[in-house]
């Protein structure tokens, strides 16, 4: 009795992708289900990593050193207030580079003095020391920061949403804006500074002119706190105590750089839900598959026959089949991995994020669609090899 020839891998390749050759649009519309899915769960995991590669980009030019002091409550659940001389107390802490404040003054700031004092805009007026910038690492975009002179005078900085709300776009020193009932001078404007927001929309003014022309107390709301890397803790734990000695239940302190870590943290939950619908289409796309190779099976139940008639061998018929779908999913997970780095190089560049794609998750991608094409071509692979030779070419 003879053996059947063994068809060899190079062989198998070349029969399975004759049913891919013959019927394109179908074999590119189900391998389009494919990448679709493979496309969704790559770019979310490549946007995902790129935003947080982009957070950790900026926490190092930032640095997680940076604690904020500012009042807490009362025991009767009362607003508290920072003792004058917190600031040069908290100086005295060994591990303290430096040490800048700020105070929220109750005055509005318009562009000019005809717009109604009800419309707020939601911008703020804070009075700050000239350290502050320094303190934390905040950078001038346009025009200069406040020094010993400015400083006493109705000159004022502008934060970039507070700048971009007014409609201001360069600081010449001859622009003007309405500041607490008065015209302040707009002398500098501030790149966004993503630890400390509040600055965002804030007009900055020095701490002399606050206390002239606008009758500030001269209490500070919020102390920011330079520490040495390595005493960030221990500095944090005794903030409060060496704040107000005499309530430091009193006293609340942060630190900036996790509610950066706390947001990325949140993402992570759309993240999540973005790769469950990911995990659809490739279902979807899965489920295409097979649809797609067992209607092969019945349509060339023909061709089926006649190998089997020439000594084809159920194994071979079995191996055919399952290899096309292979060759069908694999072809649709690497258009897949190819389609999501686009979408994540695309967006990355439009954010000015690096763009980052994990290993795992191209590597996953084409992992997942070899799965799936060896689940979904398992069953036509089955049911084409046993057909009899007979039956298949009896068949119309």
């Amino acid at each position: 009795m003879l053996r059947p020839p063994r068809l060899r891998f190079a062989d198998l390749l070349r029969v399975g992708a004759i049913g891919l050759r013959t019927r394109k649009t179908r074999a590119f519309l189900s391998a389009l289900g494919i990448a679709i899915g493979i496309a969704a769960m790559v770019s979310v995991v490549g946007i995902s990593s790129s935003s947080r590669a982009e957070l950790d980009r900026t926490l190092a030019a930032l640095g997680t050193n940076l604690l904020t002091v500012g009042p807490g409550n009362t025991f009767f659940g009362e607003q508290a207030s920072l003792p004058r001389e917190a600031a040069s107390m908290i100086g005295r802490i060994r591990s303290v580079t430096s040490v800048s404040e700020s105070a929220k003054i109750s005055a509005n700031v318009y562009r000019s003095d005809r717009i109604p004092t009800v419309e707020s805009g939601g911008l703020s007026v804070r009075a700050v020391s000239l350290g502050l910038l320094g303190t934390v690492g905040g950078a001038v975009q346009n025009g200069t920061w406040l020094n010993d002179a400015t400083a006493r005078y109705p000159a004022v900085v502008l934060g970039s949403k507070t700048a971009e709300r007014l409609g201001i776009t360069s600081a010449d020193g001859e622009r003007q804006i309405w500041l607490g009932g008065k015209w302040f001078t707009v002398i500098g404007i501030l790149a966004p500074i993503p630890l400390t927001p509040e600055l965002d929309t804030s007009a900055l003014i020095g701490w002399e002119a606050a206390q002239s022309y606008l009758d500030f107390d001269g209490n500070a709301t919020m102390i920011y706190t330079r520490t040495l890397d390595h005493a960030v803790e221990a500095v944090r734990s005794v903030l409060a105590g060496t704040a107000n000695p005499g309530a430091p239940n009193e006293v609340k302190v942060s630190r900036p750089s996790e509610a950066l870590a706390a947001r990325q943290a949140t993402d992570k939950t759309f993240t999540g839900l973005l790769l469950g619908l990911g995990s659809v289409a490739l279902l979807v796309g899965g489920v295409g598959v097979a649809n797609t190779m067992v209607i092969s099976v019945l349509e060339r139940r023909a061709e089926i026959g006649l190998r089997r008639s020439l000594g084809a061998t159920r194994g071979q018929i079995r191996g055919q089949f399952l290899m096309e779908s292979l060759l069908l999913a694999a072809l649709g997970g690497a258009g897949g991995v190819l389609l999501g780095g686009v979408v994540t190089t695309g967006y990355a560049l439009v954010q000015a994020w690096p763009s980052v794609i994990p290993a795992w998750a191209s590597l996953g991608g084409i992992g997942a669609t070899v799965v799936i094409g060896a689940v979904a071509g398992l069953y036509p692979a089955m049911r084409a090899a046993r057909l009899s030779p007979t039956e298949a070419l009896a068949a119309p």
